[in-house]
């Protein structure tokens, strides 16, 4: 038989754990609530005693930990909402019906009053305190009495548990405390207004804030106030804008409105809240803030040793000068500024020896951003070390981020950034690096590394140094008035170079020499005090897609045995040449558009033998090519058009080669050999310009072949001042004057050239003219196919003409005059209009073994028909025939009068024989007092010149760069 007293305490414990479930099974549809509870605050985790006695007064009960029996049981009626619009749109009407105290307290009777509500929760939230009926209460803080105080709701029992409407006890305190409590409790959930919640809100630290959020929804919405947050992260913080930490060793500044958050403060907030804050001073402040945690230094160095453990270390260094401190860093730590406005130049890092930030290997994914990191030695250890004289310095196998920063050094030696050793790989960007003592960045010893969107400027020597095998990318730098070159590539230096802005350093932009080979792509290289790129000393490297323009001197030079390729840039404006090439330089010049520059689009000079095709050169204030001084290179499949001198200079012992080029529409010659200029001109098509196509002149002597030249307005080919040269088998048409002129003691050689529907003459030998023609088709031409005259130079023309097929001419086929001579062999010339071969007087000509036939012979029979002579010529050509003046009509040495004019017109004047010679009618063309009786069209007199205007000098000459 069984222990009664053991049975009890069985039933007893059994009757309790019933109890227990059917509370969880009652309480199930909490979670499941209608849309008028949705504000009522959910049951708060932990002990629910503790917070009701806390409130209640029942501090000894929570102190001995209550049991059971303290739990709260009531039960409550409906609820009824009105229209309130609070700027949240959450709050709810109060319900209809009194809340009653926990039992307990035992029963009470409780009317109550909107005063008594009123009154006993603002007291209660206000002063963070419990009501006045119990005087020996603790104190509570603003969120502990928040939350215990809207913990308990009615609602939040099951309907079954929840209060009636009254209650009796005897124990008048306790009405007092219910009422205060269910008071409180209604007024805080249902009318405090908005405005109140925030007011105390923003008493609050963030974490306290969070624990407040959870009440309720309405207290979750308000406590995520935009404006509370800000307030909050800014008076930890400091920043204007909220910054965010998107990805490791990535922190950005996002304006409020472009952020994808409901609150960029909050998500801020959180992103940052693992970090340590250095704050000098600031300790002090620690115990106040309640409810935040937060770890405060005073120097960066403790705040570092405090990380060592840290899995995600992350500094925060507040406004300030931090002077004398040595940061070396060997982990993946985080270091960032934190200021309000410009953060940067607000937090400074500044040392006198050494460097004032190391990073070591181990620091792979370390982070140094928005502060100003100076270098300031003073003058007595400039003699230190060159190596240890930088602001940032970045050993081997070390890889950190550094943006948004503002370095500087003010040392004489070394730079303010140093980037070393293999393995160091540095993301830099964003930074500004200016106003440097010397080098701003130095990148060597095979470091490679991301930098970009720098500012780099106004540094004493060069921008940016990359040597040694040293390999960085570089991508939208700015990097501008420097007082020394932008960009050095030296000793093996590599690395790819994208989209940066170079412009006003005082050297070039860009300079390239002793085995560098960097990659310069989408640069734009514009107002250097010097030159745009400079490639020398077996310098190398590609620069493809650049705008290169606005250079004091040449847009790229090469010299030096240098060996660059220059590709697909524009090059223009310069303030002399676009590409210049000297001093044994070579390279690769393709694909260019070259314009507008003040000399040369591109100049070779002095062994230069650089390859150039493909490119445009055009609308030049000089020449379009000049080559120079022995200079060679091989000059394919470029377009030169629109420049006011020559197309294509070459002169002074050079020997370029020129293929396929189209040289066009300029304001002076299309290519132009003089003194002792040589070269191969070959498969070109050169036409349209203002003087002759070639000019050859001064002992130059090229070789042109398969060229087709016309449009000239001074005709095809000059050959002039002793010039030589070989022209073969080239077409040479539409020229507006001679298709080839030969003279002043010139002696070239053609072959098997089409010469033909010239303007004037096919060739012409003048004053002292020589030159060897053989085999070439001469035809269509608007005078004389072949013209020899001496006229008054002492030397005779002599040309030599073999085997050559002179026909369909407008006027003779071979004419030679004022006593100059040839020797002609197995020539055929037929079906000439004036004739096949026509000479004047006193010219006696070597002949041998030539065909003439089928010409006809116009001259003849015009003086058989008793014509005037110029209605077969006009002025445009010159008939050979004998040539008279009239005394009587005073005519003068430059007039002539044809035989049938003489025997009609002046039939009764004294007149005299001159000559056999060409000539156009005087009398028939109305230049006389007579009128012509052989009814003569009076037209202009107009003598044709035989010359061609003297090509201008290039101003190369005189100011070469």
């Amino acid at each position: 038989m069984s222990n009664p007293t053991f049975r009890t305490r069985i039933s007893h414990i059994r009757k309790r754990k019933l109890s227990k479930k059917k509370l969880v099974r009652r309480g199930t549809p909490l979670s499941r609530r209608n849309n008028d509870e949705d504000c009522e605050a959910p049951l708060v985790g932990g002990p629910p005693l503790a917070l009701f006695d806390l409130v209640g007064g029942g501090a000894a009960a929570a102190a001995a930990g209550a049991g059971p029996s303290s739990v709260p049981t009531a039960s409550s009626s409906s609820t009824t909402s009105t229209h309130h619009h609070p700027p949240y749109h959450l709050r709810r009407k109060s319900p209809t019906h009194p809340v009653s105290p926990p039992a307990s307290l035992g029963a009470v009777s409780v009317t109550d009053t909107p005063s008594t509500a009123a009154s006993a929760g603002t007291a209660a939230v206000t002063a963070g305190l419990p009501s006045a009926a119990s005087s020996n209460m603790p104190t509570l803080s603003p969120p502990i009495a928040l939350t215990a105080t809207a913990s308990f709701c009615p609602s939040m029992l099951p309907a079954r548990k929840r209060p009636r409407r009254t209650y009796s006890t005897g124990e008048s305190s306790a009405v007092g405390l219910g009422c205060t409590y269910s008071t409180a409790a209604h007024y805080l959930l249902y009318e405090l207004p908005d405005e109140v919640l925030l007011t105390i809100f923003s008493y609050l630290y963030e974490r306290d804030l969070c624990h407040v959020a959870q009440v309720c929804k309405r207290f979750y919405t308000i406590a995520n106030d935009n404006e509370l947050w800000k307030n909050l992260y800014q008076s930890l913080y400091e920043y204007d804008l909220p910054l965010f930490n998107p990805a490791p060793c990535k922190f950005d500044f996002v304006q409020p409105e472009d952020c994808d958050y409901d609150n960029p403060w909050k998500e801020s907030f959180k992103q940052l809240y693992h970090g340590v804050h250095v704050r000098p001073g600031h300790q002090k402040h620690v115990a106040k803030e309640v409810g935040r945690s937060v770890a405060y230094f005073d120097t960066i160095q403790a705040a570092f040793d405090y990380c060592d453990d840290a899995e995600r270390p992350l500094i925060l260094i507040h406004s300030g000068v931090y002077c004398g401190e040595l940061i070396v860093i060997e982990t993946n730590i985080a270091f960032i500024g934190a200021a309000p406005g410009n953060v940067a130049e607000n937090v400074i890092l500044e040392r006198e020896c050494e460097s004032t930030v190391i990073f070591m290997e181990g620091a792979q994914r370390a982070y140094l951003g928005y502060v100003t990191i100076k270098f300031s030695p003073p003058s007595c250890t400039e003699s230190m070390q060159h190596h240890k004289h930088y602001a940032l310095e970045i050993q081997e196998n070390s890889a950190p981020t550094i943006e948004h920063c503002i370095i500087r050094s003010f040392s004489h030696l070394g730079a303010a950034v140093s980037v070393s050793g293999s393995g160091a790989e540095p993301v830099i960007r964003y930074c500004e690096i200016s106003d440097c003592e010397n080098v701003g960045l130095i990148i060597t010893d095979r470091a490679q590394g991301h930098y970009e969107d720098n500012e780099i400027s106004r540094n004493a020597l060069a921008g940016i140094w990359v040597k040694n095998y040293a390999n960085p990318i570089m991508r939208r730098n700015h990097i501008h008035h420097g007082k020394d070159v932008g960009i050095f590539c030296f000793d093996g230096g590599q690395g790819y170079f994208e989209a940066n802005d170079i412009h006003n350093n005082r050297i070039a932009g860009f300079e390239v020499k002793a085995q560098a080979n960097p990659t310069v792509v989408r640069c734009e290289i514009h107002n250097g005090q010097t030159g745009g790129i400079y490639v020398h000393e077996h310098g190398m490297g590609q620069f493809i897609e650049n705008k290169i323009h606005s250079n004091k001197y040449a847009g790229v030079w090469i010299t030096s045995n240098s060996n660059p390729t220059i590709r697909r840039n524009e090059i223009y404006n310069g303030l002399q040449g676009g590409v210049y090439i000297f001093g044994d330089g070579r390279g690769l010049i393709e694909h260019n558009n070259i314009y507008g520059n003040a000399l040369a689009g591109i100049q070779i000079r002095t062994n230069s033998d650089p390859i150039v095709r493909h490119n445009k050169i055009h609308d030049g204030q000089h020449g379009g090519i000049y080559v120079h001084e022995k200079g060679q290179g091989l000059i394919e499949c470029n377009e030169v058009y629109a420049n006011t001198l020559a197309g294509v200079w070459i002169t002074t012992g050079s020997t370029p080669t020129l293929r396929r080029n189209r040289i066009h529409s300029g304001k002076q010659v299309g290519v132009y050999f003089y003194d002792n200029g040589h070269g191969l001109l070959e498969d070109n098509d050169i036409f349209n310009h203002l003087y002759s196509g070639v000019q050859i002149r001064t002992g130059s002597n090229p070789s042109i072949k398969r060229n087709k030249i016309w449009g000239g307005q001074n005709g095809g080919v000059l050959v002039y001042n002793g010039g030589l040269g070989v022209l073969e088998q080239n077409e040479i048409f539409d020229n507006a004057m001679a298709g080839v002129w030969i003279k002043t003691d010139s002696n070239p050689t053609l072959r098997r050239n089409k010469i033909f529907d010239g303007r004037e003459a096919g060739i012409c030998i003048f004053n002292g003219g020589k030159g060897v023609l053989e085999d070439n088709d001469i035809f269509r031409n608007a005078q004389a196919g072949v013209l020899i005259s001496t006229q008054s130079h002492p030397t005779q023309s002599h040309p030599i003409l073999r085997r050559n097929r002179i026909y369909d001419g407008l006027a003779a086929g071979i004419e030679i005059t004022n006593n100059a001579t040839a020797t002609l062999e197995n020539n055929h010339i037929f079906n000439n209009r004036f004739g096949g071969l026509c000479l004047a007087s006193g010219v006696s000509p070597i002949q041998r073994g030539n065909k003439i036939f089928d010409n006809h012979d116009a001259v003849e029979k015009a003086v058989t028909s008793g014509q005037c002579l110029y209605k077969i010529s006009s002025y445009t050509s010159f008939p050979m025939h004998d040539f008279y003046r009239c005394r009587t009509c005073n005519t003068t040495e430059r007039n002539a009068i044809c035989v049938n004019c003489i025997k009609t017109c002046h039939s009764s004047h004294v007149v005299e024989f001159i000559r056999h010679d060409r000539f156009f009618c005087d009398c028939g063309a109305g230049t006389l007092n007579n009128q012509c009786q052989l009814q003569g069209e009076p037209t202009q007199d107009t003598d044709t010149l035989y010359d061609s205007a003297a090509p201008i000098e290039s101003q190369s000459l005189m100011a070469e760069v």
